[in-house]
């Protein structure tokens, strides 16, 4: 079954601070190169206070991740976002301090980077709306997306779940363009709009969009991290400029099962599908030089039959299984886990996405 997530966030009050809380992402899940995500209940929350009107100053607090590293200025992504957005919408410029706890480990594939996008356009969105209107999710996924560059960590991180994206022209072909709109819609439509057949349907609607899938209780996900991190853009430099036409059917065949096997459609065999569903031949062989040690442990996972990737970019190996195998998992990656180099968390998959509460 797929539906669309839906839940409203209600902005209330009528203040100056607005807290924004946004989850952890895996994306990719093995088959879905740059399509799926899945979000994880590991947050980052971050309070905004707005001052004085005409006044630039800028003031940041940072704790947990990245205390260390992040700068407290125009620099961070989050502040130079937030200001971005809110001058699109016309906000008047206030003095700004924002203090930010971070939970979210920094360039380990984890969906930090779109986690900051999320969190500064829903902050600057709800700071324009009514306080009695819920937080436009469709903005923020929208504007968010186009920051980002690809929807795949930002769709989870707004919706919540499990959630596959695409991007969609006119024409039918995939850009790098900005999107103008990120409404979603059913894309087995899109072909018949497109073409002017469907007398009273809707415009096709350019930029990115998506939609959620049902994920079952039962799975539990472990995340492997590292003490190490990779950027994403030099992960993705790492990649062919074209693959082999069977690697693309293997894929495709994948990530068909994937929607289903996170369904427990499987039944008894719920975890031999999902280990079928995550087998991938377009991406991570090819970053495996980058981090071998990450490449490495994923194997031997897998080698035990459990449905173990790279999330995202990596370096991070999650493991996503039906019920509980922490125990397992320790011994299977006892020898990681005693170098003191990995941590192990069992994170609860996240059905609400980005939170924003005003005071």
């Amino acid at each position: 079954m797929m539906s669309e997530s839906n839940m409203p966030t209600t902005v209330d009050g009528d203040t100056d601070t607005i807290h924004v809380s946004v989850p952890a992402t895996s994306a990719n899940l093995g088959s879905g190169f740059d399509s799926f995500g899945l979000a994880l209940d590991r947050r980052d929350h971050v309070t905004f206070t707005l001052g004085d009107v005409g006044d630039s100053s800028i003031e940041v607090e940072i704790s947990g991740e990245g205390d260390r590293s992040l700068p407290r200025d125009e620099r961070n992504l989050i502040v130079r976002t937030f200001l971005d957005t809110s001058e699109e919408l016309g906000l008047p410029r206030r003095s700004l301090k924002m203090v930010a706890n971070n939970r979210i480990p920094q360039a380990r594939g984890m969906g930090s980077s779109a986690e900051a996008i999320v969190t500064a356009t829903a902050a600057a969105k709800a700071f324009a709306q009514d306080r009695a209107s819920s937080l436009d999710r469709e903005f923020v996924f929208a504007r968010a997306a186009r920051i980002e560059g690809h929807p795949d960590n930002v769709a989870p991180a707004v919706y919540g779940g499990l959630t596959v994206s695409w991007q969609y022209r006119q024409d039918g072909r995939i850009s790098d363009a900005a999107a103008s709109d990120g409404r979603r819609i059913d894309p087995a439509v899109a072909d018949l709009r497109a073409s002017g057949s469907g007398a009273g349907m809707s415009r096709i609607v350019e930029g990115f969009h998506t939609v959620n899938y049902l994920v079952s209780p039962e799975i539990s996900a472990y995340v492997f991290v590292p003490d190490f991190s990779l950027s994403t853009s030099k992960a993705r430099k790492s990649l062919p400029d074209s693959i082999p036409y069977a690697d693309a059917v293997f894929n495709i065949s994948r990530a068909g099962l994937l929607p289903a096997a996170m369904e427990s459609a499987g039944g008894d065999n719920s975890n031999e599908l999902l280990f079928y569903a995550t087998q991938d031949r377009l991406h991570q062989s090819y970053r495996a030089d980058l981090m071998p040690q990450s490449s490495g442990l994923m194997h031997s996972l897998r080698a035990h039959g459990l449905a173990a990737m790279i999330s995202g970019a990596g370096p991070c190996v999650i493991v996503l299984h039906y019920g509980e195998i922490g125990q397992e998992l320790k011994q299977l990656a006892g020898e990681q886990l005693e170098s003191g180099h990995w941590v192990l968390l069992n994170l609860p998959i996240d059905s609400q996405g980005v939170r924003v509460t005003r005071d």
